[in-house]
């Protein structure tokens, strides 16, 4: 007469393929999705009226990326790794040359904030940009990022990271001779307002089209 084989414990396999989970969620190398840290601006006021100021080509710094992933800064094919250098000398322009941007005092800026009835606090940072920082130049100019519809995203990111890193170079810098040696990141949230004000973050983006 055979013999009959007891019942297998099966009670600790949940525990096993749970560890087994673990195992493989821990040594398992997952790519990472790269993207830029942006605040977007909030809608605009329906009763605001609109505006009609047109800009200066010098205050237009071009940057397009084409099919092939070239870069072309200002209509010449350049490189990445020079970005951000050309991008801060664009908006700071310190030799005062004619085709970078141009420079307006933060007290004329005052001035236009207050004839247009802006907001309170706007014109509030405004005035410690007068009064604490010295007047300082505040530059008209604005990024223009232009990309190919077949530009690879990772392409796309490393530009815009170079154009972001130009504008935390220059706020981190009027930070530091203005804030006590502080970098941005360091400064309180009323102080980052008036840095804001001081380095606007210009950057226009237009919808991905072909690009030679």
């Amino acid at each position: 007469m055979a013999k009959q084989l007891g019942e297998i414990n099966a009670s600790s396999q949940a525990d096993i393929a749970f560890l087994l989970l673990v195992f493989f969620l821990v040594t398992t190398s997952m790519s990472v999705d790269q993207g830029l840290n942006r605040t977007l601006p909030p809608p605009p006021d329906p009763n605001q009226p609109e505006n009609t100021d047109k800009i200066n080509e010098r205050n237009v710094f071009v940057v397009l990326i084409n099919k092939d992933n070239q870069l072309a800064i200002e209509s010449e094919v350049s490189e990445i790794d020079i970005l951000t250098d050309r991008t801060i000398e664009f908006l700071t322009n310190p030799r005062g040359a004619a085709d970078l941007s141009e420079q307006v005092k933060a007290s004329k800026k005052l001035e236009e904030a207050m004839a247009k009835g802006g907001k309170e606090e706007e014109i509030k940072n405004y005035r410690r940009l007068v009064t604490e920082c010295g007047d300082p130049d505040i530059s008209k100019g604005v990024v223009s990022l232009q990309n190919d519809r077949g530009t690879k995203y990772e392409t796309y990111i490393a530009v815009q990271n170079a154009i972001v890193a130009a504008f935390n170079v220059c706020r981190d810098k009027f930070s530091k001779e203005y804030f006590g040696g502080k970098v941005y990141d360091e400064l309180s949230a009323e102080d980052q307002k008036v840095v804001k004000l001081a380095i606007p973050l210009n950057i226009s983006e237009a919808e991905p089209r072909s690009v030679k």
